[in-house]
């Protein structure tokens, strides 16, 4: 596609008249620009992608788009130029401007593959590999974008970011669509939504599965974080489907906003898909279904209330898209494990051990919770709070441990540039109980856990779940708490 097509698609870009040639490839990140390329300069977090324009430049970039006219890059102060044979353009918004570019140099692939976009604070991974094994369970192709990894075909991609980048996001879509993926389960972070990641993607539906806090050093306010939420909704059409979680504060306002076709789900409100009668213990759930005209016993190996809110997320989903009953229940009931999510390390020591990704309050309430029910023992919880990210939740998760666990072993999460010490004191701040202890190491915090245990206690590492890795101030390194735990429990002789 020539360049002067494919600028059709930004919205108040002004004209220019040189841009009679193929493109070859978009970025905004310079060092990826190669000859024929169009390079988008975006101010970013920590970075601003005008002090790049003369490096891609020099990479061979024959067009700049930026919103930044005030760049000493920028050769002169009018919407549109060619100097030097480069030209360059002048939009609002470049972010928005990217999203558009990559999804229209790609073929628009969202228009033919069917993309789910699942948002939320918690439950977003659970939901998207139950509803994976529903669409498998009913013989529909079906790609995976999120946290753990990105899947589709037998292809396998680690993931780095929740929800990947535009043009990361619209040549995957490319890929999904040319090997005949017919559905895209994508999880959409506040992040991705508030940054237009998501822009150029026609959704064909939407899951919004709860509102907690989480994010606030980047959103500032809650309300700030819901709008970014919302955002997927918005743009919905009304031939589009939009799955609510009724029993959330915030569905009331997200049901008026968004203009598709609803189907609710709860276990506490009036609900299109409900669940009565929860019964839960250590093997996993069982419930009453409540649909229209229906109900349906449930049973699920998933452990804890929490996940019984992700099921009916997933089954309302699955019969607002027209997939029968008997094939739902039948894709939930066999439904086993997802990686880093409530997964239980066997061992013959007598107490039981989770890993879980739960790095919030409200996340961890969520699972402390479910465990007390199953757990005749005490309950001992190691866990951190990550650095660089929302300090106000840090002593509001050191009250929700200290409170609802027997005891805490509060270590280093992914620091990344912060001081652990002044995570760990922040962590204290909220504790009110004197029934924890410090080991920064998390390592060795893993080791003390597991050698207070006794027979029938309970003991839960939180906050990394399926990462294989810890970010230091000054390096990565490999770390997996699953892994960890086994190690230490052979050291133990269990």
């Amino acid at each position: 596609m020539k360049a002067k097509q494919l600028i059709k698609v930004i919205d108040n870009a002004g004209p220019c008249a040189f841009l009679d040639f193929p493109v070859r490839g978009i970025s905004c990140n310079s060092r990826k620009v190669s000859g024929g390329f169009i390079f988008v300069a975006i101010k970013g977090t920590h970075e601003d992608g005008t002090k790049f324009i003369p490096e891609a430049i020099k990479r061979g970039a024959k067009l700049i788009v930026t919103s930044n006219l005030k760049s000493p890059a920028w050769p002169a102060g009018r919407q549109s130029i060619k100097s030097k044979g480069v030209c360059f353009i002048a939009v609002k918004d470049g972010r928005l401007a990217l999203a558009k570019l990559a999804a229209a140099f790609y073929g628009n692939p969202s228009r033919k593959i069917k993309v789910v976009g699942i948002t939320g604070t918690n439950g977003k991974t659970t939901v998207s590999y139950l509803i994976e094994s529903i669409l498998k369970t009913a013989g529909i192709s079906v790609g995976v974008i999120g946290t753990v990894n990105y899947r589709f075909q037998h292809k396998i991609i680690p993931s780095r970011n929740t929800t990947p980048g535009p043009i990361e996001l619209e040549a995957m879509l490319a890929q999904m669509l040319q090997e005949g993926v017919k559905y895209a389960l994508m999880e959409v972070s506040s992040h991705a939504l508030d940054q237009d990641r998501t822009a150029g993607i026609d959704f064909h539906s939407a899951i919004f599965t709860n509102l907690t806090q989480d994010h606030l050093d980047y959103h500032i306010s809650l309300k700030n974080y819901f709008a970014a939420k919302a955002k997927l909704f918005k743009n919905l059409k009304d031939y589009d489907l939009a799955v609510v979680n009724n029993d959330d504060a915030c569905a009331r306002k997200l049901k008026k906003l968004t203009a598709a076709r609803i189907i609710t789900y709860g276990i506490e409100h009036k609900s299109t898909v409900a669940a009565r009668q929860i019964k839960l213990d250590a093997c996993g759930a069982e419930f009453i279904l409540l649909i229209p005209g229906r109900r349906v016993k449930i049973k699920t190996k998933l452990i804890g209330r929490h996940n019984v809110y992700n099921l009916l997320a997933a089954i309302a989903w699955g019969l607002g898209v027209g997939i029968s009953l008997p094939i739902i229940k039948a894709a939930v009931e066999k439904f086993r494990l997802v990686p880093g999510r409530l997964e239980r390390i066997s061992s013959k020591s007598g107490f039981s051990v989770f890993v879980d990704y739960a790095h919030t309050d409200d996340a961890l309430k969520n699972v402390i919770t479910s465990l007390r029910q199953l757990t005749k023992g005490k309950i001992i919880v190691v866990f951190g709070c990550g650095g660089d990210r929302d300090k106000t939740k840090r002593p509001k998760m050191g009250r929700v441990v200290s409170r609802l666990a027997d005891f805490a072993v509060i270590t280093n999460d992914n620091p990344r540039s912060e001081e652990p010490r002044g995570i760990i004191e922040e962590i204290k701040r909220g504790i009110d109980k004197n029934n924890y202890t410090v080991l920064s190491d998390r390592r060795e915090a893993i080791k003390k856990a597991l050698t207070m245990a006794r027979p029938l206690d309970t003991v839960l590492i939180a906050g990394k779940g399926h990462e294989h890795y810890q970010i230091l101030k000054d390096r990565t390194v490999p770390f997996a708490d699953c892994e960890v735990v086994r190690a230490c429990l052979r050291s133990l002789n269990y």
